[in-house]
């Protein structure tokens, strides 16, 4: 009888431990350390990815930069042709290396990415390439980014620093994780504070005359309103900034952005390149061959409506800065082209605006253009203006005029 009793435990038990063993099975980790030794005497990053486990990917395809990755080279099976690296890791540990050119030189002579004798700035994701693994299902990784540098130089990325230059990669989503976002190495300075729930920090170079302290306290009044906007904003933003011969502008990346040192943190239109550059962090959206208007729009939009919300402008001031914003917009031709700029994002800006006005008195205010720009963030990818659209109406609970056809054509008749 006694034994009889016992015999639903041993059950429960053993299904247990093959729930358990299936469970560790299905979420097999592996290692990947990215190794970079950088070399300022000669512009470049020697970089060595090493992987590590009791299973690793079968293959995996680097997506190089033919201008920038050289000398790939690996002792497993590899190939290299066409711009791409496609490499085949054998045994339980497996690398490849390669030397990666850091500068890269726009045609009106500003870069954006730089190395000089004591600093560094550059994008991760630009260090390590596009990586495409086939790889059996259930096998995941864990990543780290370890830097060499010269004796006395520091590193800062949007990641948390586990040990001395080493950091531990957070890209959710992916089965093979890489280094992404902007990274400031050498002789830099740097303010941080928690802003909001987000671990800020602003570097930019020694000897240069670089805002730090005034870039953090604008954060400090207006990331608050753009965290409310996208409560996902990631938990960690680096701010890195430089003068020339950096390229005069900004520049989003994963968990971070560039802004020129020279950039007002409010410009003359009253718009905000810094909060603008904000919005890009945070939805992590693009768009397809006609759709960057909307990307644009929504980061050029909240560049002037943050501004109103955090008191930094008056409703007098953002009104004069819409009708600039409109008067502006009026010299595009055309929204529906592949990247937006200047005019076009001038004009996208106002549509938004005008959206916006619509969901709020179609909701008597119960919503509004922020729940499809948040909406927006949480799908993240590629955007189109069906989807676009679509979210507008379930926002406004009916067609939202603003976003017709006729409306985005009008001016191009």
């Amino acid at each position: 009888m006694y034994f009889h009793r016992l015999k639903p435990v041993f059950f429960c038990l053993a299904v247990l431990l093959v729930f358990s063993s299936a469970t560790q099975a299905a979420t097999e980790r592996f290692e990947i350390q990215y190794l970079a030794q950088i070399k300022p005497g000669e512009g470049v990053a020697a970089v060595r990815i090493e992987l590590e486990g009791e299973a690793l990917p079968r293959k995996l395809v680097l997506h190089l930069d033919q201008e920038r990755h050289h000398q790939v080279e690996s002792s497993d099976p590899l190939a290299v042709s066409d711009g791409k690296a496609i490499w085949k890791p054998e045994g339980g540990k497996a690398s490849l290396t390669y030397q990666f050119k850091i500068d890269e030189q726009k045609s009106s002579g500003s870069y954006d990415s730089r190395i000089v004798d004591d600093w560094a700035i550059l994008r991760a994701d630009k260090l390590i390439p596009p990586i495409s693994a086939t790889m059996r299902s259930g096998l995941r990784s864990r990543a780290y980014l370890k830097l060499e540098m010269p004796e006395g130089w520091s590193a800062a990325l949007p990641y948390k620093e586990v040990s001395e230059h080493r950091f531990r990669i957070k890209d959710p989503g992916r089965r093979f994780k890489r280094p992404k976002g902007w990274m400031i190495v050498g002789e830099f300075g740097s303010r941080q504070d928690i802003i909001a729930g987000v671990s800020a920090r602003v570097a930019g170079p020694l000897g240069q005359d670089i805002r730090r302290q005034d870039t953090l306290a604008f954060l400090n009044w207006n990331l608050p309103y753009v965290v409310k906007v996208f409560p996902e904003f990631p938990e960690r933003l680096l701010v890195v900034m430089a003068g020339d011969p950096m390229w005069l502008g900004g520049l989003s990346g994963t968990r971070s952005l560039f802004m020129h040192a020279d950039r007002p943190l409010i410009s003359g239109n009253r718009t905000s390149s810094m909060i603008h550059e904000l919005v890009h962090v945070a939805t992590g959206i693009r768009g397809d061959g006609e759709s960057d208007w909307i990307v644009e729009g929504l980061a050029e939009f909240y560049a002037l409506e943050i501004l109103r919300r955090s008191g930094g402008i008056s409703e007098d001031r953002y009104d004069e800065a819409l009708k600039g914003l409109e008067k502006w917009g009026r010299e595009s031709k055309t929204l529906f082209k592949k990247r937006s700029s200047g005019a076009t994002t001038a004009r996208a800006a106002t549509i938004i605006a005008a959206a916006d006005r619509e969901i709020r008195e179609a909701t008597d205010d119960n919503a509004s253009i922020d729940d499809v720009a948040r909406a927006l963030a949480e799908e993240r990818g590629k955007v189109t203006l069906v989807q676009f659209r679509r979210l507008a109406e379930e926002a406004a609970g009916r067609p939202v005029k603003a976003l017709s056809q006729e409306n985005l054509t009008g001016a191009e008749q």
